[in-house]
């Protein structure tokens, strides 16, 4: 089981702030996870239906997609962020 977390117009679409997920044998990298992400329903297939421009997280640490998920206990998804 992993806890994710969604933040701002992921959070809006999927319409939920976190969820304790158990993710499939086959989902081994972040790309895997936002492929299976999408199939969960249609507020998930719009949050990541531009897979490039979702961020990652894994146990607070900044990953790209090509990264394995491994024994994470939290993942985090979220838009790309500005500074000001």
């Amino acid at each position: 089981m992993v806890k994710m977390v969604y933040f701002a117009w992921i959070r809006e679409r999927i319409g939920k702030g976190e969820e304790t997920l158990d993710l499939p044998d086959d989902v081994q990298t972040v790309g895997d996870l936002i492929a299976y992400l999408k199939t969960c329903g249609e507020g998930y297939a719009a949050a990541f239906n531009v897979p490039e421009a979702v961020h990652v997280a894994i146990n607070k640490q900044h990953c790209g997609h090509g990264d394995a998920i491994g024994e994470a206990t939290e993942i985090a998804l979220f838009p790309p962020m500005t500074g000001g």
